[in-house]
């Protein structure tokens, strides 16, 4: 798993393109190439927003790979240097205890303090936000992105941003005016940008500034609880920016060149770059990506727990198959739930299949650099074939009620003689991950029902012409049988006979290329399937 996307970093040296191949990491990519062309940079910075008051999430996944993406694109596009920084807000004043941790009524006693000064409830870290940080950093390692680590605190307090800041209190007034009309009329009131750190307590103070004096480069304020007022350096981590105007803030001072967001962001990220205009830069390129789904079409929460982890993920398919569901079609949105995990799996198998073909053409043909599996390596093109789809070990699966990988590679070889689990180790991967998946969501679920008269009739016309077969007959052969019989019998039409053989045959609503399942599950296998299926009673359909 730790190589899993190890070559995500720009090629060395890249091939250099003419035009663009059409894929959106290339048109983002070229946004970049655009604007460095313009302000005459020689260097891109990437980067991506993290807020470590919870863990890392699959939404992390997609917006790292996804920037990743667009960043190779860049290199091999431009053949100019970029960085990608995964940026951590971490001091950011805890809001509410997270349900997910232990001792949580010691961290309700530092709520409001900045997550890197509060003690870490796990008990392994310096701070909360340490803890969660190192989470963060492990979650990418583990996918082998390349990237490099920031800390707001660190940022803040080493005085990284102090230039940012002062320019910040020099255009106040502007910042000002663009934030308020945004703001009900009670959070006006007491609205600042800059939220000083309480010097006694360490909580990140939100109330309104009494003065700024910008040759001292302070802000004074007012505790509203004892009343006493206090002048704080706005530089070296005495205050921290409320967070649109801190992203706004990290684009100006960092001269940041591209980074995405989700739907939900979409006003943030326009007063964000009004804010970042004021201060005197041009805001980053950007692409909006659309949210998550559920399973019955909601919105995916954190708080509510209703999406799809990370792990759940990994635990039925390879990582590259969760790569794919996240390189399509970004600006739409889309499911999250267990039965996409099939099709992200075979749709990475097909594209690989196909980079194959591609490949005849050079690393620098446009074809090859349009499919997603060079995206997702980076270039690299895996070099391996996988003869049969997961869908239909899947299936195969389900139809001997496999709980071992030897019986399904016993089948597998039928149909790949040369197939083994160290010569093809994708491969291997997807058995161990379709035996997962069929215990826990096909086998619960499978429901063998009756065959109709008309059913009875094609099945049974079936298991008499299946033996007739040439004995080399291919998938092909018995998939034209197939449409034969389908065609001779009063079907709706040909969905209705295929949903028949996998609704009857293999207990299930949906199924492989059924001529393919027949030439691995072997033709005298299949007719016994037949043969228990007109064993039940006829549906009085």
């Amino acid at each position: 798993m730790t190589d899993t996307f190890r070559n995500m970093a720009p090629p060395s040296p890249p091939p250099r393109l003419i035009e663009p191949p059409k894929a959106w990491p290339f048109e983002e990519a070229a946004k970049v190439a655009a604007r460095l062309a313009r302000t005459g940079g020689q260097r891109a910075l990437f980067a991506t927003g993290y807020g470590p008051s919870g863990l890392p999430h699959i939404g992390t996944f997609g917006e790292v790979a996804r920037t990743s993406w667009v960043r190779h694109a860049f290199g091999v596009l431009t053949g100019l240097p970029s960085r990608l920084l995964a940026f951590s807000d971490d001091m950011d004043g805890l809001r509410k205890v997270p349900d997910n941790v232990p001792n949580r009524d010691m961290l309700a006693a530092h709520l409001g303090k900045p997550l890197t000064r509060i003690p870490d409830p796990f008990g392994t870290h310096r701070s909360f936000g340490a803890h969660n940080n190192a989470r963060l950093q492990g979650f990418l390692d583990r996918f082998g992105f390349d990237y490099e680590f920031a800390s707001a605190t660190d940022y803040y307090t080493a005085g990284r941003f102090d230039d940012a800041l002062l320019r910040l209190l020099e255009v106040y007034d502007e910042v000002m005016a663009v934030i308020l009309p945004t703001l009900g009329p009670d959070r006006r009131a007491t609205y600042a940008p800059v939220l000083p750190i309480h010097p006694e307590t360490g909580v990140v103070m939100q109330v309104a500034l009494e003065k700024i004096d910008r040759d001292a480069g302070t802000v004074v304020w007012r505790d509203p609880d004892s009343g006493k007022s206090y002048e704080t350096l706005a530089t070296g981590g005495h205050c921290k920016l409320q967070w649109k105007a801190d992203w706004a803030m990290r684009w100006f001072a960092l001269g940041v060149d591209y980074e995405m967001s989700g739907k939900d962001l979409i006003d943030s990220v326009r007063l964000s770059g009004k804010i970042c205009r004021i201060l005197g830069a041009a805001p980053p390129e950007s692409l909006t990506y659309e949210l998550f789904l559920d399973e019955n079409g909601q919105k995916i929460s954190k708080s509510k727990g209703n999406g799809l982890s990370v792990e759940d993920w990994l635990r039925y398919a390879p990582p590259e198959s969760l790569a794919q569901f996240m390189y399509n079609a970004p600006q739409r949105a889309k499911r999250l739930y267990f039965d996409v995990i099939p099709r992200a799996v075979d749709e990475y198998v097909a594209n690989l299949d196909r980079a194959h073909g591609q490949e005849g053409g050079g690393q620098e043909g446009a074809a090859l650099m349009a499919n997603p599996v060079w995206h997702i390596g980076a270039g690299h093109i895996p070099d391996e074939d996988v003869p049969l789809s997961f869908t239909l070990l899947l299936n195969l699966a389900a139809v001997v009620n496999a709980e071992r990988g030897d019986i399904l590679w016993s089948f597998i070889r039928r149909y790949a003689p040369a197939a083994t689990p160290e010569g093809n180790p994708l491969l291997a991967r997807l058995v161990e991950h379709a035996l997962a998946y069929y215990r826990d969501f096909i086998r619960p679920a499978k429901r063998h029902r009756p065959p109709t008269a008309l059913e009875r009739a094609a099945l049974a016309e079936l298991a008499a012409e299946l033996p007739l077969l040439a004995a080399d007959a291919d998938e092909t052969a018995i998939q034209t049988l197939l449409y034969d019989i389908g065609k001779r019998h009063p079907f709706p039409d040909l969905r209705a006979w295929f949903g028949t053989l996998y609704q009857v045959l293999l207990g299930q609503a949906e199924g492989p290329r059924f001529g393919n399942f027949v030439a691995i599950y072997g033709r005298a296998e299949t007719i016994a399937l037949i043969e228990a299926a007109l064993a039940r009673p006829a549906d009085a359909a």
